[in-house]
């Protein structure tokens, strides 16, 4: 099987969990801390487009900076992937990408669907 990536948050206990999963697979997955590292638009575009997902179905719900921008409201999806551009705080996590796509791995048995 070829690689597989994470998009991680440490502090998550879902993120966590997805990288242990694979982890008791026999997977030792590359590690992408996005919210120390950063995604660009062109990052987040290429999970959108290996995922089949709009920039709405990757925004973490519930956040509070997100709803004062108006993101839940309606927010068009360029506006949404602007935003997650530059608030990477605003992605959900854990996103588990190989090369057959990507998903958010909540729950972390989706993370199936793409090994």
């Amino acid at each position: 099987m070829g690689g597989v990536l994470v998009w991680h948050n440490p502090g998550c206990g879902s993120s966590n969990n997805a990288v242990e999963y694979l982890r008791a697979k026999g997977i030792e997955p590359e590690i992408f801390l996005y919210l120390k590292e950063k995604p660009n638009k062109a990052q987040i575009e290429s999970v959108l487009k290996a995922g089949n997902m709009l920039p709405s179905a990757l925004l973490r719900p519930n956040d509070k900076q997100a709803q004062e921008l108006g993101l839940y409201d309606g927010a068009s999806e360029a506006a949404i992937l602007e935003a997650m551009a530059t608030h990477s705080k605003f992605i959900q996590r854990p996103i588990v990408i190989t090369a057959k796509g990507a998903v958010i791995a909540r729950p972390k048995t989706r993370i199936e669907e793409v090994l």
